[in-house]
């Protein structure tokens, strides 16, 4: 049986050519409008909230109470000063010298006090001459007494004779008894000049650092102020390096969790990565009206020249002392940042506005966080509680 050309395109025998190119137009259509639809909707940007993952070591302790920020101070600092008023002569220090206890730090002119000190031993030597002649006298009288003594045993002299050498043996010892006063008094007087003229020189009350210069030579100084503007009162600061510590302001809310002795960790604003092992020494019973405040002293446990006073200072109060142990390597990393894609876990890492998905290595927590041994670098922003939308590629913003 054989069909021509001409009944193939017969209605009767079934669908006409243009029929199917309909149908095929409609296809191509949807599928395009499909495409069109799945390009659109993977490109519309997924709010997220991200944080920034950092490395196992590196930020607050993870078992920290509370945080609380403040200063390095020093327990002992002093401003150093002559006890008397002078016009210096020699000033021996600059900011940053080391000094040790008693060193000599200043002088002042002395030509006045040197002579009252030459004064006073002079006096001295005066007192101790007429003590000793009248040391003579005494010896003198004492023999005329004995001599008398004899005399008045064997019948040669009189009563009234031998009463009268025994007076003067008692005058003359009266005398040199207050000439010896006297060369007491000059003593003290040399005394007083010696002190005097010591005080011409300014030595360091204690070992430290100089951290300010106040005078120059042929200034005024004074342990007074006087003057207005033209007297000093001090050489200069010497700091004792030995006696920094922390001062933090803790809100009066949370201070009942503070303890004497309560381990710490310091970290310095000036060294974000150091972080020092300290200890509470003491809690101010006092508090701020103002600020609400409380003050609290932390010791540090580790002297280092970097610490100096007034830098800022972040201190962690912890629950426990920490241990000495070496961190894992690894990044710190929220737990809700974690999701189990493709049969292990992942994190969405934000690359240029776009998520892309990173399998890593967990380790165990740490504190409130998990640790990521493989797969993240420290610094890196990751996607926290990623929705069910976000793909590999997706355009992410953060929420507001």
């Amino acid at each position: 049986m054989r069909i021509d050309g001409a009944q193939r395109d017969d209605p009767g025998g079934g669908p006409p050519k243009w029929v199917w190119g309909a149908v095929a137009g409609a296809v191509a259509l949807a599928l395009a409008g499909g495409a069109a639809w799945w390009f659109i909707a993977g490109q519309k940007p997924v709010a997220v909230q991200t944080a920034t993952v950092r490395a196992n070591g590196q930020g607050p302790a993870a078992d920290a109470v509370l945080q609380a920020t403040g200063y390095v101070t020093a327990r002992r600092m002093a401003t150093v000063s002559a006890q008397m008023t002078g016009t210096l002569t020699e000033v021996l220090i600059d900011e940053g010298f080391k000094v040790r206890k008693g060193q000599v730090l200043a002088r002042l002119d002395d030509t006045g006090l040197k002579a009252g000190l030459a004064a006073a031993e002079a006096q001295i030597r005066t007192a101790e001459a007429n003590l000793g002649q009248l040391r003579a006298q005494l010896a003198q009288a004492q023999a005329d007494e004995r001599r008398q003594a004899e005399l008045n045993a064997s019948g040669m002299t009189t009563r009234q004779s031998r009463e009268q050498s025994a007076t003067a043996v008692k005058t003359v010892a009266a005398q040199m008894e207050a000439a010896q006063r006297q060369v007491e008094l000059a003593q003290a007087q040399a005394r007083q000049a010696r002190v005097n003229f010591d005080y011409a020189t300014v030595r360091a009350p204690f070992d430290g650092v100089v951290t300010a210069r106040a005078a120059q030579v042929g200034e005024i100084i004074s342990p007074l102020s006087a003057g207005g503007g033209f007297t000093r009162t001090g050489v200069g600061t010497i700091v004792d390096m030995d006696s920094l510590e922390v001062n933090v302001d803790v809100n009066e809310a949370y201070i009942a969790q503070v303890k004497p002795d309560m381990p710490c960790e310091a970290v310095l604003d000036a060294y974000p990565d150091w972080k020092i092992p300290a200890h509470v020494v003491a809690v101010i019973p006092s508090a701020d009206r103002g600020k609400a405040t409380v003050k609290v002293r932390v010791a540090l446990e580790q002297k280092d020249d970097r610490v100096v006073p007034d830098m800022g200072v972040r201190v962690s109060f912890l629950a426990k002392a920490q241990t000495a142990a070496k961190p894992v390597p690894g990044v710190l990393v929220p737990p809700d940042a974690v999701v189990d894609r493709d049969g292990g876990p992942a994190v969405f890492v934000v690359q240029d506005n776009r998520a892309e998905r990173r399998a890593v290595k967990l380790g165990g927590d740490v504190g409130k966080f998990r640790l990521a041994t493989e797969g993240l670098k420290a610094g890196e922003t990751v996607v926290v509680s990623p929705p069910a939308e976000l793909k590999q590629g997706s355009t992410i913003v953060n929420k507001d």
